[in-house]
């Protein structure tokens, strides 16, 4: 059973905590990550999640049974991945996963590009948006230094109130543009974009900025562990910025220029009006599902960088060229 796995290209020989894809091609990790955020992950049963764990217990210890394919293996892995923080062993509390962020994050979505905003809902649609945001950045990032509970509630409130003050700025400033029309009002419905973008770098720098003050572990090929790196902590706040900045790019700015078009350009909705908000709901979550697996693609998450690039003393650890860090989601 394995061989006809490893001949079909599918399921590869397995290999414990490594990633199925090839972590070096934009594609590959593509594909990587579209298993970590699978939703069907979130409909797994506790005996499931234990039956998966006890498999790859087994191949590590060399008892797994001869009747396991690779396949099984691979979900297996797909499943604790999904489920399990890889550096706590601690189950994600399932609306802050990656599988949960777009079940759980579309409704901020449709919250944030309803039309007519006052400044009431603004405020309450950021403060949403980026409480969900920092939740989720929070059980996702690198966590081989603990964060205590009072540092976690400052860089929330730090991260919400810079989201909700970057968001009402823009706002005022376009309501002063009125006078510009229909120009005006469709200049309106993508000011969310940039409201988002900027919040989400103060957001992900702030609820982690621990990583940054402390440094995370680097580790050698062979998963030992060479010391604390803050030049890698850096290094991978900088990169999950960067996915944070792509990320509401498509969600924010397709589902406007697809509502605007067929508001505009059809008659479906002069036909139809009650279907103008499903219809949203419906572009959203599209929109949604499909910048998340592009946006977390940029990098892998398992990232490495070249020992001379480190502190010195990491360098005197090992006489290995790279070292590796978990970047987290």
């Amino acid at each position: 059973m394995q061989s006809t796995d490893q001949t079909t290209g599918d399921y590869p020989a397995f290999r414990l905590n490594q990633p199925r894809f090839d972590q070096g091609t934009f594609l590959g990790r593509y594909r990587h990550f579209l298993d970590i955020i699978d939703p069907r992950t979130l409909f797994t049963t506790k005996k499931q999640l234990e039956d998966a764990i006890k498999l790859l217990d087994d191949f590590k210890s060399g008892t797994r049974s001869e009747n396991v394919s690779n396949k099984e293996l691979w979900e297996a892995q797909k499943i604790k991945q999904a489920i399990i923080h890889p550096d706590t062993g601690k189950k994600i509390f399932m609306p802050f996963r990656m599988s949960g962020y777009v079940p759980f994050g579309t409704p901020t979505v449709v919250g944030l590009l309803l039309p007519n905003q006052t400044l009431g809902t603004t405020i309450f649609w950021q403060w949403l948006n980026q409480s969900h945001n920092a939740c989720v950045n929070f059980s996702n990032r690198n966590a081989t230094k603990e964060t205590p509970p009072s540092r976690f509630l400052l860089g929330y409130v730090g991260a919400v109130s810079s989201a909700c003050s970057i968001a009402v700025g823009l706002n005022v400033l376009i309501n002063k543009s009125s006078a510009l029309g229909p120009t005006g009002q469709l200049v309106k419905r993508f000011v969310p974009f940039p409201a988002v973008a900027l919040a989400n770098i103060c957001n992900v720098t702030l609820m982690r900025y621990t990583e940054l003050w402390e440094g995370i572990e680097v580790t050698d090929s062979k998963g030992n562990v060479l010391g604390t790196s803050k030049i890698a902590a850096k290094s991978a706040l900088v990169e999950t910025a960067m996915t944070r900045v792509v990320l509401p790019a498509p969600v924010l700015l397709l589902p406007p220029i697809i509502m605007t078009f067929i508001e505009n350009r059809t008659k479906f909705l002069k036909k139809f009006p009650r279907m103008h908000f499903p219809l949203q709901v419906i572009v959203c979550t599209a929109s949604f599902a499909f910048a998340l697996p592009l946006a977390i693609s940029l990098f892998p998450q398992t990232a490495q960088m070249k020992i001379t690039e480190l502190e010195p003393e990491i360098q005197a650890a090992t006489d290995e060229e790279m070292v590796h860090y978990n970047k987290g989601l």
